[in-house]
Formats: C-alpha cells, structure tokens, sequence
C-alpha cells in the first residue's frame, strides 16, 4: 500500500477507536479497546521517520497524529477519573444502585421539626415585610411544603440528610437556601 491508502487506513480506524472509547466510557462495551489502539499507535508511528512529500497527505498524517495525541490525552484523563471512583458517568451508575436503600433512608431522615419549620417561616415572613413584598399570601404549609419538594435534590446535591435552612435576600428577593449542616 501506498502513502495514501495507509493515511486513509489510519483515518478510518482512528476514527473507530474513538467511538469504541465512547462505548467503553459508556459502559456499552467491556473492556478498554487495546488491541485496536495498537494498530492506530502503529499506523501513527509508520511515516515519522519518513518525509512525505505531498503538502496535502503530510499535512492530513500530521493532523490525524495530532487528533490522536489529544485524544489519548483525554482518554487518559477519563480514565484515571474512573479508576478514582470521580468520573460522572460511573457516579451516577452508582448513584442508581443506591437509589432503592436511599429512598428507604430518606423515608426515615428528619425534616425540619415543628419548631424549625416555624421559625423558618418567621424569617421568611420577617425578610419579605424588610423587602416591601405581600406577606399576606405565604402561609407555612406553603414553607414547608417547598422545603419538603426540594429534599430530595438537596440530599442528592450534599449527599447527607443533614441539612439547614436559613434565609438569605438576593436581587431584593428573600430565598430559603440549604446547607450541610455542621457536625457537632
């Protein structure tokens, strides 16, 4: 073969090998595609040695070792994510396993109790009157309703049950914001 076919060649399974990491990064297929990034590493090192003296075919080598230099680069990255138990895609696969015993314990977790769910909407009542907005149409079922909608987000989002509300005014408008609530 000549200098173009093996360029088109290395095109061509370059741009398999990328897809087949995306499978693998999407769990679609088993293991890391070795064997195919043997072939492509050795399709990249055939003409480094080697002027090519076509403008078009050096410039077509050049940049196809270039894609998969950043390529590498990025599937490096991904996974050492991976292997650190950090990349997004295994996260939330695990995340669905834990989904059924979460929702078990979110059953159990403790709300806001009487007392807190009071004085949350005191504050909030309190901050709306200092902002000059009608207080008149918040009533604390309304609260406590909104704090019990956004639970589970919130438990997802600091991963613990753990959590306190406080009032906060941004842009004029008095909000309720959570955060993991500090160990004692």
């Amino acid at each position: 073969m000549g200098i173009p076919e093996d360029i088109a060649q290395f095109e061509q399974c370059l741009n398999e090998l990328i897809i087949k990491y995306e499978q693998y990064f999407l769990g679609l297929e088993k293991r890391e595609p070795l064997r195919l990034l043997e072939t492509v590493d050795r399709l990249a090192r055939k003409y480094v040695s080697v002027k090519i003296v076509n403008t078009m075919l050096n410039f077509k080598y050049n940049s196809l070792v270039a894609k998969l230099g950043s390529y590498r680069q990025y599937w490096n990255r991904i996974l050492r994510l991976m292997e650190e138990g950090k990349y997004s895609r295994d996260r939330f696969r695990m995340a669905m396993h834990e989904r059924p015993a979460q929702a078990a314990k979110n059953d159990a977790s403790p709300s806001p109790s009487h007392d807190e769910a009071d004085e949350l909407y005191r504050q909030f009542i309190e901050a709306r009157r200092s902002c000059n907005l009608p207080v008149e149409t918040v009533t604390r079922d309304m609260v406590a309703s909104a704090i019990e909608k956004q639970k589970p987000a919130i438990v997802a989002k600091y991963g613990t049950d753990r959590v306190e509300f406080r009032i906060v005014i941004e842009n004029g408008v008095p909000k309720i914001k959570a955060r993991p609530r500090r160990s004692s």
